[in-house]
């Protein structure tokens, strides 16, 4: 039964055109006392009277007005609350020391030429880098997202490494914990303000995606072996990856990545409120 005081935690929002060419939310909430979810829709003339920033991931809410189906797991809502405001993402000064801290990595890697390119593509992309998400959805989907998904993949990379009998190559593995997600400073734009992530279409229409980019700037260099793990770093084709790990006889590394990046994805700092804990 439908309860106008319940308080939800905002999961997951996102909008997109119906038939008729409105625009449409599809918002899903989490109940936080017994952790159920509940799928909602906004028609475009409930979106254009709510502030977007109402909708962050994070967000505490509560339901004035809606239209429930039989279960209570579907809704039409037509009016929304905000009880508590979710924390953006990083702050100014944590995303500069969170960029010292990854850039501080460059000094570890012992090749002068992929030194240098990292260097020089993180001055040139520096203001980009501190504020692009991880994804629009998924994870790490706040301000200075990429940030920390980058730096967890390095902790968890340098954590497996040592006390792994395979000898890796540090240099590649590093630099492609590093650079695996870089496409994402173009694929994502973010709104400082309200913390709301979208595709950049633009990019889109260049690019199949931040994998094929990150792909192809390192082919570029010469650094095949770092341009094959980010092709498989998603795992399998269905899931974006150009090489798809079902593949036989591949390299170590490229299953190391992978599962260095599902590691984060799946148990780092995922969303904003986490960082405060």
């Amino acid at each position: 039964m439908f309860n106008t005081e319940t308080i939800y935690d905002v999961v997951i929002f996102s909008t997109g055109d119906t038939k008729a060419g409105t625009k449409m939310g599809k918002l899903q909430l989490k109940d936080p006392a017994d952790g159920s979810l509940l799928n909602c829709i906004l028609w475009e003339e409930t979106l254009n009277r709510m502030d977007s920033k109402i909708f962050r991931c994070g967000n505490q809410v509560r339901i004035v007005s809606a239209t429930f189906n039989e279960k209570f797991n579907n809704c039409l809502i037509s009016a929304l609350e905000l009880i508590k405001e979710a924390k953006t993402g990083l702050s100014p000064a944590e995303r500069n020391l969170a960029f010292e801290k990854l850039t501080a990595y460059f000094e570890k890697i012992k090749n002068d030429k992929l030194r240098s390119f990292m260097k020089d593509y993180f001055k040139k992309h520096e203001e980009q880098i501190k504020t692009a998400p991880a994804a629009k959805l998924m994870h790490h989907n706040y301000i200075g997202g990429l940030l920390m998904h980058t730096l967890e993949c390095l902790q968890y990379a340098e954590a497996n490494m040592a006390v792994s009998d395979f000898k890796f190559n540090t240099d590649e593995i590093l630099a492609a914990c590093i650079l695996h997600d870089i496409g994402k400073i173009f694929e994502y734009t973010i709104d400082l303000e309200s913390g709301l992530t979208e595709y950049d279409e633009n990019f889109r229409k260049e690019w199949i995606s931040h994998s094929q980019y990150g792909f192809s700037i390192c082919m570029n260099e010469g650094f095949k072996n770092i341009a094959r793990m980010i092709a498989a770093h998603h795992g399998r084709t269905d899931w974006g990856a150009i090489i798809d790990l079902n593949q036989k006889d591949l390299e170590p590394e490229l299953y190391f990545l992978h599962l260095i990046d599902n590691l984060s994805a799946k148990f780092g700092k995922i969303s904003a409120a986490q960082l405060e804990e």
